[in-house]
């Protein structure tokens, strides 16, 4: 027999629990397969599915604990550390922050089915100042059915072998392989979405000529100057009302960034690439009106459109009004 029943039978409850833990701690881990191998074991008499539940509610609680302490005491700080630790392009902490300010007990009780979600909910709950008892008992409900959902759909597997054993002979020769694969998939998935949402960043860019006509007519946009500092020294000038920020320090400054406006971003790097992974950073952290310039400072520049002197780089530039 393969893994992972091989492996549960062999290290039974404690294995077990240190999948779950490491898991609900961040760790790109897929539980799924573990739990529904054991549901299936469970229903063979290998293992008791009450304490694999009440293991697996014990290391969900244990993980989800760490997380709500650690995000009451430093906040958005580790929410962005969890931002840039996720493999998941769609994590949002400025999504889960709202869905959690307007339904914080609903969003507790489905956080594990989510995606992302599973993760923030705890330390956004700590930094929402919610009560520790109130945390406990909403994430445990949640948890619960989490579990009980894939113990149930592995205990349903092993009754089907109790009905025909042959099915476990299938089960012992490819599940190893199954896992193996299932991994890579959930790999490959992650990977794929990304590539995914930097091409719709691509397809997302905005011509210079349409920001022109915007800052024409008064229109509100916020505009970020992306390039590095040695670039700006040598070509001291920047777009009109551009903020410079560079991309290492937009989880520093993510409270600066409107939400109610376009947020366009330009650098100097062939195919607007910073740009756009700049913006992907920037969608996960809750920005969704983020657009690259096609062409980027350079596009502009060679338009012939009104730019700003930068005044610590050159203090007696005259700034070049727009017409």
């Amino acid at each position: 027999m393969a893994l992972p029943t091989h492996i549960l039978l062999t290290y039974g409850y404690l294995l077990l629990f240190a999948w779950v833990l490491i898991e609900q701690l961040g760790a790109p881990l897929p539980t799924i397969p573990a739990l529904l191998a054991a549901g299936a074991l469970s229903a063979q008499g290998q293992l008791s599915l009450t304490e694999v539940l009440l293991l697996g509610l014990a290391a969900c609680l244990i993980a989800d604990s760490s997380w709500f302490f650690i995000g009451r005491r430093y906040g958005h700080h580790v929410l962005n550390l969890l931002c840039k630790m996720s493999m998941e392009p769609t994590l949002c902490v400025r999504r889960t922050q709202l869905q959690f300010g307007r339904r914080r007990k609903v969003t507790l009780l489905i956080a594990k089915f989510i995606p992302g979600v599973a993760l923030l909910s705890a330390p956004v709950a700590g930094q929402a100042g919610m009560s520790y008892g109130e945390f406990v008992l909403l994430d445990g409900l949640g948890a619960l059915m989490w579990l009980l959902a894939w113990l149930w759909g592995g205990r349903l597997f092993g009754d089907a072998l109790k009905r025909d054993p042959s099915l476990l002979d299938w089960v012992g020769r490819f599940s190893g392989a199954l896992l193996v694969i299932g991994i890579a998939g959930f790999i490959v998935a992650r990977v794929m979405r990304r590539r995914v949402l930097l091409r719709q960043m691509a397809e997302s860019r905005l011509e210079p000529e349409e920001l022109y006509s915007q800052i024409q007519d008064g229109e509100e946009v916020y505009i970020v100057d992306l390039r590095h500092p040695v670039e700006q020294l040598t070509d001291p000038f920047v777009l009109p009302g551009a903020q410079r920020i560079a991309p290492d320090d937009l989880t520093h400054r993510i409270g600066e960034i409107p939400r109610d406006r376009d947020v366009i971003l330009y650098c100097t790097c062939p195919n607007e690439e910073t740009a756009a992974h700049t913006a992907m950073k920037l969608h996960k952290l809750g920005v969704e009106r983020v657009r690259p310039l096609r062409g980027g400072y350079q596009a502009w520049k060679s338009l012939g459109y009104p730019m700003e002197a930068i005044p610590p780089v050159n203090p007696q530039a005259t700034l070049v009004q727009l017409g």
